[in-house]
């Protein structure tokens, strides 16, 4: 579901220093990239006006984008990869101007990596209502001001549309792979039902079939976290001076999130009880290391993200259900004939291993038969970013198909 920058990805058991110091100053009134920003690796395609499955209308929607690689003559050559909940389209590349962070699966996109840029052109959008370039809630309607709280509620299906349309302003009928993790697993899935033929391969990765009543709770505890926030202002912020947005109930959304990105297991091999500093935390206002970091990172996201986005994107999760309207989630996966990859991670208490097993015994073409692809890892859900050598090989399986 999340995108991690290295530092939230790899075991440190203690904030530092330097760290803390990164969040000295105000954080913007939104982390997210907003017109004049400077533009970085971007690409912009316009894909003109869109109708939401709700019946609104989105005028002169933009979708950014980042490739990697050269498409070919032929346009057949080309990986369309979508990103997790925070996510967006910098896979590969340093931060810098544009870019808050480095990109997100540098390990897997590039020459002789698993996604090969000598051989596929990668193709990845940042997804529609995101924050990263693509027309969302920061974005400027058509009188020149943020759409805020009137931006139009999203599903994954309306978000796998637009894509079709972006990939049409490409030129690319197929895709040799549809790849996704997380929420982009549930675009991947939608992609390949709403747009038969247009993928030759595709791959789910610790992604359900429908977001269950649990997975759809622990959102809406996210959701009134951010709405909670007296400075969120039903989403109509923007004119606020940095400092003062909905800053707390985004930090508090991005802890509740973390908690569930990780194992159990996982967290408490990694800080136990251990305190942050000398001070104890029983009673003499010292913290314990797992307050500290999830503290630190929440803050931190802060910085690069957008609360009114992360409602939008959340939103249109609990949406995700690939049976509606087509006779239930068996009838809709019996039609995915082309080979799948379905991994997914027995750790994960998020998107738990049942539903990337429903997706295999119901899809035709899945690589292992009625079971999902598993991947053994300590790291929960964050594993499909963090266990790179595992999900390349799948991947390479996928691709030699």
């Amino acid at each position: 579901m999340d995108w991690q920058t290295p530092e939230d990805s790899f075991p440190t058991d203690f904030i530092t220093d330097a760290q803390l110091r990164a969040l000295i100053g105000r954080p913007p009134i939104s982390g997210g990239w907003r017109d004049g920003d400077p533009v970085g690796e971007r690409r912009f395609a316009a894909i003109g006006e869109l109708t939401t499955e709700a019946g609104a209308t989105l005028p002169n929607v933009r979708i950014a984008y980042e490739t990697f690689g050269e498409l070919n003559d032929r346009r057949d050559n080309a990986i369309l990869v979508f990103h997790a909940l925070t996510g967006d389209s910098h896979l590969v590349g340093p931060a810098g101007p544009g870019h808050p962070t480095d990109g997100w699966w540098a390990e897997i996109v590039g020459p002789g990596k698993p996604l090969d840029t000598d051989r596929y052109c990668v193709i990845a959008p940042n997804v529609l209502g995101g924050c990263q370039g693509s027309t969302g809630p920061g974005s400027l309607d058509p009188a020149g001001r943020e759409w805020g709280g009137r931006f139009p509620y999203l599903t994954i299906r309306d978000q796998a549309a637009a894509a079709a349309r972006f990939a049409d302003q490409l030129g690319v009928e197929r895709f040799a792979a549809v790849v996704g993790g997380s929420m982009g697993g549930m675009h991947a899935l939608e992609w390949a039902i709403a747009q038969p033929g247009r993928a030759e391969r595709l791959a789910v990765i610790a992604a359900p079939p429908v977001t269950t009543a649990d997975q759809i709770g622990l959102n809406l505890v996210q959701l009134e976290a951010i709405r909670s926030d007296p400075f969120y202002r039903g989403g109509n912020y923007y004119d606020a001076p940095d400092g003062v947005g909905p800053h707390h109930g985004l930090a508090t959304a991005r802890r509740l999130a973390l908690l569930n990105y990780r194992s159990n297991t996982e967290l408490d091999d990694r800080f136990g009880r251990a305190w942050q500093s000398a001070v104890s935390p029983l009673g003499d206002g010292g913290r314990f290391a797992v307050e500290s970091y999830l503290d630190f990172h929440g803050n931190k996201f802060t910085r690069r993200f957008d609360a009114n986005s992360y409602v939008t994107l959340v939103q249109a999760m609990n949406s995700h259900d690939v049976g509606r309207g087509r006779g239930g989630v068996r009838a809709a996966l019996s039609t995915l004939e082309l080979p799948t990859l379905v991994l997914g991670i027995p750790s994960d208490r998020l998107f738990t291993i049942e539903g990337q097993d429903e997706i295999a015994l119901h899809t035709p073409g899945s690589l292992d038969g009625d079971r999902a692809t598993r991947i053994d890892s300590p790291f929960g859900h964050d594993s499909f970013l963090i266990e790179a050598g595992l999900v390349g090989a799948q991947l390479n399986r996928l691709l030699a198909v």
